[in-house]
Formats: C-alpha cells, structure tokens, sequence
C-alpha cells in the first residue's frame, strides 16, 4: 500500500517522515497505523491513558483505559512498530472534567471532546511526540486538511456520516501544520476492514459514542459529585408564571424537551437558564428559536483573521445540519446572525463555520444569544 491509495485530496506528510500515530486500541486508530506503517513511514503507536481504572473496574467508553491500551499494544506488536502508554490523568482532570463539571453547574453545555482534542490530544501529545523525535502526529478522525492560500484548511470527510471536522475546528495552525488524518477519505467500513485485517479483536469492536468519563449519559452524577447537589428551582413561562420546580439546572440544557415533567397543550422548551436564581424558562417552539448569538474569539481556519464580517454556513452542535448565518468578528468575540432561527442553541456548545465546499473558516464557543423573547 502507498501514500498515494491513502490520500483522498488529502495533505499527507512527506515520505519517509517520523508519525506519532494517536491510538485508542480502537478501529480507527488501528486502521490508521497500518495504512501508515504500510505506506512506508516511520511510525509508533501511542495511548493517552487519561482516566483512572483499577483492573476489575473499567472505564465507561472503550477509549482511554487499561484494556484500550492493551489492544493498542497488541496491534502495534503485529504491525512490529513501537508503542509507549502515556499516564494524563491529572490533566485530564484538571483541563477537562473539572472545567465540564463547573459549567454544567452554571448552566452552560459544555463540549468536553472539543477541548480534549485541544488541550490533551493535539497539546500534551505533541509535547511528547516532539520529545521523542517525532514530526507528525496522526489521528483517527474522518476528517481531510489541505494548504489553501498559505493557511491550513479542515475540509469534511468525503464520508459524510463520519465526518469529526466540527470537533477539530478549534485547532490551531500550528496544530494543524504538524497533523495528518489519513482516514479522510474512507467510509467506516473499509477502517474496519483494514484494522480487522492486523486484529480481528479491534476489527470486531463497537463504537465509542459517549463522553468517556461520563457513564451511563448520567451528566448530573458527574457534576453533583464535583460540584454538590444541584440547588432546586422553578420551571417558568415567558410571562413569569410557575409551572413546576426542578432538581437542579445541571440536569437540563437549552432545547431539551423530553424529561421535563411539566404538563401542557403543546410541547414546551427550555429557552434560557438563569444560573443566578437557579430559574429554567420554558416555551413553546415559537420562542425556541434563537436568531442570533454571541461568540467567544475565533479560532481561525482556512480564512485568515479578520475584522470584515462574511457568510458562512454554521454547524451548532456535532449533529447539526448547519445553516447559512453572517458572522461579524470583533475583537474577542464574534457576532453571528442566523438566516434561519435555530433550536438549541446552547452557551458553551460551538459554532463552526464552513464555506460551500465544506472548508472550516473559523470556530468560536458561544457565549450566549438572542431569542424572540429576550
């Protein structure tokens, strides 16, 4: 196999080059270390072990573990490349679930994969893979990268169900300059192929679709335990009037419409949290949609930093479908006005921008934004 069957109009490093391949004992980076060991570069195999675990007790997602790094080094093994296990934990837990924990308390919906991909696997890993003597690191993410107009450029995977570019797009130039993500033209399936071939254990594995430290989806376990027991509050209408009380802010999100245990004629939303007096306000779908909204600074992409507003199409949350919006950047912050009014728009989610061609242009974490009732 070359480096040519890899590429999908996809940046590659040059031949020959040293790769730190990324690797949670999972399909896809297992995929990734053949495609590459095969292609003729020099590799080796690391795992970010960033949850605690004793041997009887694993970790909620296949992930980041005993048993995942344990795969990981058996299929290094057969694919005769070096693989070295680095111990995270205190940083994932300073940088990571701390952080998730305190805005879940202050009614925000934070996105813990954006920042880990920013802070643990494209930081402390490329402190490591520097150490060793290592140019470039590889990753498992369905997503391509070109060089457009001097700038590294995100572009989607050419496997649409697949594509991670909304959790990469905060990453920053010079992370970008020393990455590569050779899956970006594949379909899960042939990953699975490919990593089946080396291990037929890791080609057999289930998807990994949760948040790693969070077990069973149960969000407010992890905050109460970090930050106490939520303080109860009232559900409210948009004219004040009480229609319930609630645990907790923590167990709820804007847009959420499931779970709310208030009874009504037609479905209500939760349209704003106020953290201050611990108040969740609900409504009907009219008042759901949010026109417009804040960033925090971008984090720019294939478009250079500017101040000029620009068009854009903006993905929300990783599901998202994302819609057309004008974007007017700001000195640490952006202001972002939506073509079509959007539920769920959440403080603490982020707002990727993309052109037509599917390139990332710039990313910002909302700070908070504008409905028909505020």
């Amino acid at each position: 196999m070359t480096t040519t069957e890899i590429v999908c109009d996809n940046r590659m490093p040059p031949a020959g080059s040293r790769i730190l391949i990324a690797m949670s004992g999972g399909v896809d980076s297992v995929a990734v270390a053949a495609l590459l060991t095969r292609s003729g570069y020099e590799c080796m195999g690391a795992t970010l072990r960033m949850t605690p675990e004793h041997e009887s007790k694993p970790v909620f997602e296949p992930c980041c573990g005993l048993q995942a790094a344990e795969d990981a080094r058996r299929s290094c093994e057969i694919l005769g490349i070096e693989h070295r296990a680095v111990r995270v934990i205190e940083e994932f837990d300073t940088n990571i679930i701390a952080p998730f924990a305190r805005q879940y308390a202050a009614g925000r919906t934070p996105n813990p994969c954006i920042q880990c991909n920013r802070i643990i696997k494209f930081g402390l890993l490329f402190r490591y893979a520097a150490q060793w003597g290592y140019d470039y690191v590889a990753m498992g993410h369905y997503a391509r990268m070109n060089e457009r107009e001097g700038r590294m450029a995100l572009h989607r995977s050419s496997y649409r169900d697949k594509d991670q570019t909304y959790v990469l797009a905060p990453l920053t130039q010079a992370q970008l300059r020393r990455s590569c993500f050779p899956l970006g033209g594949m379909t899960k399936d042939e990953a699975r192929t490919i990593a089946a071939a080396v291990d037929p254990v890791v080609g057999a594995k289930a998807e990994s679709q949760e948040i790693c430290f969070v077990a069973d989806r149960n969000y407010a376990g992890i905050v109460e335990a970090r930050e106490g027991i939520g303080t109860p509050g009232n559900f409210v209408d948009i004219s004040g009037k009480i229609l319930g009380r609630h645990k907790g802010i923590h167990r709820y999100t804007i847009g959420q419409r499931r779970g709310l245990g208030i009874g009504a004629a037609a479905p209500l939303y939760i349209i704003r949290i106020e953290a201050s007096t611990h108040t969740i306000i609900v409504g009907s779908d009219q008042y759901a949609r949010c026109g417009s909204f804040n960033t925090r600074t971008l984090f720019w992409g294939a478009l250079a930093p500017q101040q000029k507003p620009f068009q854009a199409f903006v993905q929300l949350h990783y599901r998202h479908a994302p819609v057309p919006a004008s974007i007017t950047p700001a000195v640490g912050s952006a202001h972002v006005v939506l073509e079509i009014p959007q539920r769920a728009v959440a403080p603490g989610q982020w707002a990727v921008f993309y052109d037509a061609a599917g390139y990332v242009l710039a990313a910002g974490e909302i700070q908070d934004f504008s409905s028909e009732i505020l």
